[in-house]
């Protein structure tokens, strides 16, 4: 129940319960803003007032819509008139709840939001819509353990996005998981702790995760990095490296599209050619991970050979998640090392002792 409240907040009032009580399939007249008025606000106004109150919300630019009707009656005087009567209320919404639902989904199976600001979010979420939203969406609910343990993720986010902006370098420790399940910040072999500078490009969502395309500040690579595993950052007064300077850049400032199709798995290192022989029934999952620019050649019932532009980390991870429908033909190097990959795995599951 709110308390009583001054006429001056009555509009700001009806706003709310447009807000919290209508869409396109919940309509409210005028009697029934002037009940949850008296009811829940402690405030009584007149059918004028609410009217008034309403086109004043849209003069102000505030999307409400309703549905006009005729009423004909006669005066005193015996004279036939027309009286215009609003009704069925709603407020426009800015998200449709389909839309909500979908960020709300993309929020929940986030791994690398920690649960406490899971939470938070989808209740922002919530409040963009009703009442009646809210009630379809309270029981959805990711576990605590599911979520990442670093709950700096968003401050990074922030100091990551202030650094790129500036063009700054930034200097971070990282996050792993030991024996213990908890995470460890990253040392040395002689126990210190390790620090990491680096020049940051571009933050972009992979897979449920956060990660940084950046340059270490000790090599002429790209290097990415999981944004939740990053702690105790800051942002250093060094101006950053172009990207076009680094090895595999050639010469070219970075093109996001074109280092997403080749890094699948997000995997820094040489990107590669590579042609691969493949089983037909994979190719959807082919062409979601490579994308179009794929190339197909020397097609049977069953099999089809691939060219793709990938990083060669990905290609052989890919390589090994779909084994045996894959084979590698080119590069020879990275053929002989799968052989050899695979080659050790085998000899570890025919091993008689256990």
């Amino acid at each position: 129940m709110y308390t009583k409240q001054p006429k001056k907040l009555t509009i700001m009032n009806i706003l709310d319960i447009l807000k919290r009580y209508t869409d396109e399939n919940h309509r409210l007249s005028q009697k029934e803003i002037q009940e949850i008025l008296d009811r829940e606000y402690d405030m009584k106004l007149d059918r004028k007032a609410v009217k008034r109150n309403l086109m004043n919300l849209i003069e102000f630019g505030y999307d409400v819509n309703y549905s006009e009707s005729v009423r004909v009656f006669r005066d005193k005087d015996g004279n036939e008139q027309e009286n215009v009567i609003l009704s069925d209320f709603y407020l426009e919404r800015e998200f449709t709840d389909s839309e909500l639902r979908l960020l709300i989904d993309s929020v929940l199976f986030s791994n690398h939001i920690p649960y406490k600001q899971d939470k938070q979010l989808v209740e922002k979420l919530s409040s963009l819509s009703n009442i009646y939203f809210k009630s379809r969406v309270k029981h959805i609910a990711r576990m605590p353990e599911d979520k990442t343990d670093n709950k700096q993720l968003f401050y990074n986010i922030e100091l990551l996005d202030e650094a790129i902006t500036k063009g700054h370098r930034v200097r971070f420790r990282y996050l792993e998981y030991r024996s213990d399940k908890k995470l460890h910040k990253r040392c040395h072999s002689d126990g210190t702790v390790r620090e990491y500078e680096i020049n940051p490009y571009q933050l972009v969502a992979k897979e449920g995760k956060y990660y940084l395309i950046c340059n270490n500040v000790k090599y002429d690579s790209v290097s990415n990095y999981r944004v939740d595993r990053m702690t105790d950052m800051e942002i250093l007064p060094h101006k950053r490296r172009a990207f076009n300077t680094l090895v595999g850049s050639d010469g070219n400032q970075l093109d996001l599209n074109a280092y997403m199709e080749k890094h699948i798995y997000m995997f820094a290192g040489e990107n590669i050619r590579a042609v691969f022989r493949a089983e037909k029934f994979i190719l959807s999952d082919i062409i979601d991970m490579f994308g179009k620019d794929v190339k197909f050649s020397d097609e049977s019932d069953q099999q089809i050979t691939v060219t793709a532009d990938v990083n060669e980390l990905a290609m052989e991870q890919f390589a090994k998640a779909y084994t045996p429908y894959v084979e590698i033909i080119k590069p020879v190097a990275l053929r002989e090392r799968m052989m050899h990959n695979l080659s050790a795995g085998l000899e570890k599951y025919q091993k008689k002792e256990r």
